[in-house]
């Protein structure tokens, strides 16, 4: 413990020696005793690393909490500011009673140091033992170590800072990645290059997070129609734009509702849309609110078919499209490089394209034969993207990459061969008989129930079950980086 309090400009931080670490875990369980979590919880983590060859190969470890950073993504991100960095010590608390258990946190965290609790339905991690700090008693890490490995430290801001984002890479300091962590490692001597965490190696796959799934995936189904249907009221349709759009309205009323799923406590959702500001959750969640109460004055608009109404689709439109961007940013974290990539925003808006036609043809409000070959191209486009991801995985240099594309050709290699057939099928296939058997000269106000709306209604079916299939994959095979990764680059920089 240091001898005095923080100053101006300072704060307080963990120093971890690696060189001392017997990889006891006794500083595991010693936090889990403190704060009374399960054994499944683990505020503070002991990692493995290894690296060099047979019979120079070495082992080391690292042990982490929160790193108390300067910029804590945590807090920037919370939709309901549940976060808080302490003015007078630095640290960076968690308020359980704010929190909904949104969980975005796990994900904005470079480090991984929030953990949800699923029984409590709310995320928590470590505040230092702030509670024993303020009676001059160390924490419980640092109490527990028998090695003295974990120390705690008074540091200054200004140099930290400097340091950690500067031009010259030095060992023991984290690899600037928007948060400044302010945790210092003492490396040991002779660290080999290729020193890594075997949890890198041998990946497994994530959540699925199946409300989030259908959420995005409906979200996106409704944003296009009602797209579509308010470009074919622009082009003069008229038969069809309210039934499609009272279908589009009901099925995105499903999928926010199947939002709350996701949260560990639905009842406080409405919080969510206190940091529309800074948070990209809290932008989603009020875009989609504002869309859902102006698409139901459209959808309501076309069913009584009342003149005019242009300017009312097109803040439907602007709405829903931004609500569908706000989702695709949620998940651009550094943390999880296979979703931090323009290509996310791309394959978000791609599902919308290739639904939203589909099911304004299904619902009779224009020409097959068009609405068919939008579908198409979009689908094409999708397919693109998808080869495209996955060969920057296959070759990329960072080993999450890598993990995630090994876990599509292994584990999940069947699930992506069907993810492949069905977004050909409903997406390319059908949509282009359809285009090809639908009369050459079909105008806008199409006429009665055809064998190509049926072929459209098959096609919506398969494109959806493929969207649905490749969500569960963008969920499923992400691999987060590893709470030593910022620490071991700048380590092989330095070297």
């Amino acid at each position: 413990m240091p001898g005095r309090a923080p100053g101006a400009g300072e704060q307080y931080r963990f120093h971890f020696d690696m060189r001392k670490c017997i990889g006891c875990k006794c500083c595991v369980v010693a936090c889990n005793e403190q704060n009374g979590n399960p054994a499944a919880i683990n505020w503070r983590r002991v990692g493995e690393i290894e690296g060099g060859f047979f019979p120079d190969a070495t082992r080391a470890f690292l042990s982490m909490g929160c790193n108390h950073c300067l910029e804590p993504t945590c807090l920037s991100g919370c939709p309901v500011d549940a976060y808080s960095k302490d003015p007078v010590t630095g640290i960076v608390r968690h308020s359980a009673d704010a929190c909904i258990g949104c969980q975005y946190c796990t994900w904005n965290c470079s480090y991984g140091v929030p953990q949800y609790n699923p029984e409590r339905g709310v995320v928590g991690k470590c505040d230092m033992c702030h509670g024993r700090l303020t009676l001059g008693q160390a924490p419980a890490c640092v109490a527990a170590c028998p090695e003295g490995a974990i120390e705690i430290e008074v540091v200054a801001i200004a140099g930290w800072r400097a340091a950690a984002e500067g031009a010259v890479v030095a060992p023991g300091v984290p690899v600037a990645d928007g948060s400044v962590s302010t945790t210092r490692i003492t490396l040991p001597e002779g660290l080999p290059p290729d020193a890594r965490p075997p949890d890198l190696t041998h990946v497994s796959p994530a959540h699925p997070h199946w409300s989030l799934i259908l959420m995005t995936v409906l979200t996106q189904l409704s944003v296009g129609a009602f797209v579509t249907i308010w470009l074919l009221h622009l082009l003069g349709a008229s038969s069809g734009l309210g039934a499609g759009a009272l279908v589009s309205l009901l099925v995105g009323g499903l999928a926010l509702a199947a939002a709350t799923f996701h949260l560990g406590r639905p009842v406080y959702a409405y919080r969510a849309f206190r940091m529309w500001r800074r948070s990209w959750l809290s932008r989603e969640a009020l875009l989609f609110a504002c869309f859902s109460g102006v698409s139901a004055l459209y959808a309501a608009w076309l069913w009584w078919q009342l003149p005019g109404g242009a300017a009312l689709g097109a803040v439907t439109a602007a709405l829903g499209l931004g609500g569908v961007t706000a989702s695709a940013c949620i998940y651009r974290v550094p943390s999880r490089p296979a979703w931090n990539t323009p290509a996310t925003l791309v394959q978000f808006h791609l599902t919308a394209g290739i639904l939203g036609p589909l099911v304004a043809a299904v619902a009779g409000a224009g020409s097959v034969r068009w609405l068919g070959l939008t579908a198409a191209v979009m689908g094409g486009s999708q397919l693109l993207a998808l080869a495209v991801l996955f060969l920057r995985c296959i070759a990329a240099d960072r080993p999450e990459l890598r993990g995630t594309a090994r876990l599509l050709s292994t584990v999940f290699a069947r699930r992506l061969l069907a993810r492949g057939v069905l977004l050909v099928l409903g997406a390319l296939v059908l949509p282009l008989v359809g285009v090809a058997s639908a009369p050459v000269g079909a105008n806008l106000n199409v006429g009665p129930y055809t064998a190509e709306h049926a072929l459209c209604a098959a096609a919506l079916l398969l494109a959806i079950s493929g969207e649905i299939l490749g969500r569960y994959l963008f969920f499923v095979s992400v691999v987060p980086t590893h709470l030593a990764a910022p620490y071991l680059a700048a380590a092989r920089e330095a070297a």
